[in-house]
């Protein structure tokens, strides 16, 4: 298996459903109480691209975009129309948006997050395939330059700091950013009626983000 760092088709991705899934176990005790406990520490995306596809060309694109992943067994990249930016719409991006760490002298690497809550239990999502050439780094409130003070990795979504731009001890290193959601198709087969489709029927086409 592989993953490929091409993006799924943006016009059929557009219409699509979905967003993040978790998984909890509640148990109903004999006095009415429950007891809950949350099985995964992160969250999963699942999306439909079933209802983004319009036309016979949209099925098409989708058809040969599933034969070149061979169903299941390739990633891809997804746009997340609801959640792509490190920004709260219709913010533009800035390189405050999100705190990645703090600097200690000596620490080169740290990962994409963004986080999500501020009350009672934020959550921390790593970001692992920001959009290449959108990420703004900020150390101690002051925009550092790509290419000159740190590097990119889009494909794990870590950024390096050169050596004689390491972040001080107790700089807060901040980003901005957009973002693709790695995903695969969750299914190995696709069932299209066309006389159902051109009636107006959705053919189901589920997709699952890839944990990293």
């Amino acid at each position: 298996m592989a993953f490929h760092e091409v993006l799924f088709p943006i016009a059929i991705g557009f219409g699509a459903t979905g967003g993040p899934e978790r998984r909890t176990d509640i148990v109903q005790l004999a006095s009415g109480h429950e007891q809950r406990n949350a099985r995964w520490a992160d969250s999963r995306r699942r999306y439909n691209a079933g209802t983004g596809v319009r036309s016979l060309p949209d099925l098409h694109a989708l058809i040969a975009f599933f034969e070149e992943r061979r169903g299941r067994f390739h990633g891809f990249r997804w746009r997340d129309r609801a959640d792509r930016s490190s920004a709260v719409p219709p913010a533009a991006v800035t390189p405050a948006d999100q705190t990645l760490g703090a600097g200690d002298g000596t620490t080169a690497a740290f990962q994409l997050v963004k986080g999500y809550g501020i009350g009672f239990s934020p959550y921390r999502r790593p970001i692992a395939k920001p959009v290449a050439g959108s990420v703004r780094v900020a150390v101690a409130g002051v925009e550092r330059s790509e290419g000159a003070d740190f590097t990119l990795d889009p494909t794990t979504g870590v950024v390096t700091f050169l050596p004689d731009a390491l972040p001080g001890a107790g700089e807060t290193v901040t980003a901005g950013f957009t973002f693709d959601v790695p995903v695969r198709f969750d299914t190995d087969r696709l069932d299209i009626n066309l006389a159902a489709f051109e009636a107006g029927e959705i053919p189901n086409i589920p997709i699952v983000e890839i944990r990293p």
